[in-house]
C-alpha cells in the first residue's frame, strides 16, 4: 500500500511570520556517560503541520483534545489549487465532489468567502500547504469563518508528489488538553490500495492474509 508522508520534519519547518521556532536540545547523552539519550524541545503550537482548533481565534471555542476524530480521519479529497480561491472555485469544487476533507495541493490560502462557500456545504476539514489558511496579511477573518463551523484546519502540509484524487487521510493532533492547535503527523493512504486490501481481508474472514 502507498503511503504518503505529508508532514514538515519539525525543527527545519517554516514558521509563521512573528510565531517562535521550535527548538530541540539533549539534557542526556550517552557518548558523554548517561544510560540513554533524552531531547527536550519547545515549540509553538502552530508549528510545522500542524491542526488549527476553535480555541485559536474564539475564546470559548473548542480545544484541540476535544476534536472530533472522524474530521481528521478518513476519505480527503487532494486536488491542486494556487494562488487565492475565489468563493466560486469552493462551490465548483462543493458541489462537483462533495468532499468532506479537502486538501490543497500549491501555493493555495483561501479568502473568507471561499471558506464560507465550503462550510455551508459540511466541510470538515481544509488543509493547506501555507502555514496559514488565510492570506498571511489578513488571516484572521478566514480562520473565523472557518473555525465558528468548526471546521477543522490542517496547514503546512507537503502534498509534492501526491497526485490529485481521493485518499485516507490520519491528521489526528496530539491530545494537548486545553490548547488552540496542535502538531500531527499527517499521512494520506492510497485509496484503492486500501480498498483492495479490507476487501481482501473480508475474503479471509477478517483474519488477513496470514491465516
Amino acid at each position: 500500500m502507498k503511503i504518503y508522508d505529508i508532514t514538515q520534519e519539525l525543527f527545519s519547518s517554516r514558521v509563521f511570520p512573528g510565531d517562535p521556532k521550535p527548538s530541540c536540545s539533549r539534557i542526556q547523552q550517552i557518548q558523554n556517560g548517561d544510560s540513554c539519550n533524552l531531547t527536550v524541545f519547545e515549540m509553538c503550537a502552530h508549528n510545522g503541520t500542524h491542526v488549527d482548533a476553535p480555541l485559536h481565534f474564539y475564546e470559548n471555542g473548542r480545544s484541540v483534545d476535544a476534536l472530533a476524530l472522524e474530521k481528521v480521519i478518513g476519505p480527503a479529497l487532494v486536488l491542486e489549487v494556487h494562488g487565492e480561491m475565489t468563493a466560486e472555485q469552493a462551490g465548483r469544487i462543493m458541489e462537483t465532489y462533495a468532499p468532506k476533507r479537502l486538501l490543497l495541493k500549491g501555493e493555495a490560502v483561501l479568502n473568507p468567502e471561499a471558506a464560507r462557500a465550503m462550510t455551508r456545504r459540511g466541510l470538515w476539514l481544509v488543509g493547506v500547504e501555507s502555514q496559514t489558511v488565510g492570506t498571511e496579511d489578513a488571516p484572521e477573518e478566514t480562520h473565523l469563518e472557518l473555525l465558528k463551523t468548526e471546521t477543522v484546519i490542517l496547514e503546512g502540509i507537503r502534498l509534492e508528489g501526491v497526485p490529485e484524487g481521493w485518499y485516507f487521510l490520519y491528521s489526528a493532533p496530539l491530545k494537548l488538553g486545553k490548547a488552540d492547535g496542535a502538531p500531527c503527523r499527517a499521512v494520506l493512504l492510497d485509496w484503492e490500495a486500501m480498498a483492495d486490501g479490507l476487501a481482501k481481508v473480508r475474503s479471509h474472514g477478517g483474519h488477513g492474509e496470514g491465516k
